[in-house]
């Protein structure tokens, strides 16, 4: 793949992934208009490393938050860490049964597919863009009313808290477009979490999140490399991954600018209009699909 076309995800993939505007919906667009396969395991590789660099990010911005709340005592840490199991927990059980039903009633007579097919579809996106959009609104309106009841003990969410947001990220899993960080720190705040909760506790869930995804989707580009190669038709490993690495690098400090603005906007009540703008690109893309990408 061009380099120029890696960096030009890369920067697509920094920025929208810690916004709350779906990386994923705004990168397969992009691949589409650069006539790239979106569905492609090569494809699924960079995105993943895309998303590793951006995971690197967080780690950066967020850690010395992290250290003076989540760290700051053994009982703050034994706190973090049940609410962050209890909500993995609930996103893995949820995402998984969304994934097969999906696999089932989509896929139907077709054994070996797998809902990565559908990453590609202009028509699917949009639809879950306008629910986040939606989603994110209406938590961002209450707060902007001052109807949202904010939590003011601990550092950290509540068990509640932790499990409506850990339920929603399972949601966002196998759709792309539906925002993994706009629908749980929504979700935390309409769970009346304070927003810097939420956004603290969101952004370390998706630190925990992508290293089994990055590992899935490994696996998957070297399983298809050998059925590539049984075929006669061999995919080029290391030129996949030299160019992914150079994305991952791109996608990192496109992602530390993102968090800047993403944490300003928080601050300022500025939350809802992601979600109008999240609503804008759903028309978008409903648009770019009836053009026929």
């Amino acid at each position: 793949m061009p380099i120029l076309k890696v960096i030009v995800l890369a920067i697509v993939q920094g920025l929208a992934e810690l916004l709350p505007v779906s990386s994923s919906a705004h990168v397969v667009v992009a691949e589409k208009l650069m006539g790239l396969d979106p569905s492609s395991p090569q494809m699924t590789l960079l995105l993943v490393m895309l998303h590793t660099g951006t995971m690197f990010a967080v780690i950066a911005y967020f850690w010395k938050q992290w250290k003076r709340t989540y760290f700051s005592s053994g009982d703050a840490f034994k706190r973090f860490l049940i609410r962050v199991v209890w909500a993995t927990l609930l996103t893995g059980i949820i995402g998984v049964a969304v994934k097969t039903a999906i696999e089932k009633t989509m896929f139907h007579g077709a054994p070996k597919a797998e809902i990565e097919e559908l990453f590609g579809r202009l028509d699917l996106i949009a639809p879950a863009l306008l629910a986040a959009g939606v989603l994110i609104l209406i938590a961002g309106l209450r707060e902007r009313k001052g109807q949202a009841p904010q939590q003011v003990y601990g550092n950290s969410v509540t068990m509640r808290q932790a499990g409506w947001m850990g339920a929603v990220q399972g949601l966002c899993l196998p759709f792309r477009g539906f925002s993994r960080s706009g629908a749980t720190i929504s979700t935390g705040m309409l769970a009346d979490a304070s927003k810097e909760r939420a956004e603290r506790f969101s952004f370390a869930l998706a630190v925990v999140l992508t290293p089994p995804v990055v590992l899935r989707e490994a696996m998957r580009l070297l399983k298809a490399s050998h059925e590539a190669a049984a075929a006669g038709t061999p995919v080029d490993l290391q030129a996949s991954v030299a160019t992914s690495l150079i994305g991952m690098v791109m996608a990192f400090f496109a992602g530390l600018i993102a968090l800047r603005w993403l944490s300003a906007w928080l601050e300022e009540g500025r939350w809802y209009l992601f979600g109008i703008y999240c609503l804008v690109a759903s028309s978008v893309v409903f648009y770019l699909h009836h053009l026929g990408y």
